[in-house]
């Protein structure tokens, strides 16, 4: 019952995460990464959700995660993030997409790891 519900707030998260893409650099590439995301909460409603859609949003996600890392470590801080809704640097635009990768690849892991467990 708690996964059901917390699957439905992250649908809903992810919905507003693609409508405030409009004015993102690489917004397509951001909408349909989370309508990806948004797809695989929904595929979870179903009696027998197919196990391959977390599977490969978590991966793709740590995939992305690995690649944008090296580039921010040391670059950026917590302040330069969160101070301005603007993109200061590239470091900065790359740190706030890890923050994205991270909301759908930690839901998509705990949606695999209770796929293992139940």
């Amino acid at each position: 019952m708690a996964t059901t519900v917390l699957n439905a707030i992250f649908l809903i998260i992810y919905l507003l995460c693609a409508g405030v893409q409009y004015n993102d650099p690489d917004a397509i590439l951001w909408i349909c990464w989370y309508l990806a995301a948004a797809g695989m909460c929904i595929v979870e409603f179903r009696l027998e959700p197919p196990r391959w859609p977390h599977r490969v949003l978590t991966a793709v996600s740590v995939a992305w995660i690995g690649t944008l890392l090296p580039s921010i470590v040391g670059q950026v801080s917590v302040e330069d993030i969160f101070a301005s809704i603007t993109m200061r640097t590239n470091a900065v635009e790359q740190a706030r997409e890890i923050g994205g990768l991270l909301l759908v690849g930690l839901w998509a892991g705990v949606l695999s790891y209770r796929e293992r467990v139940v």
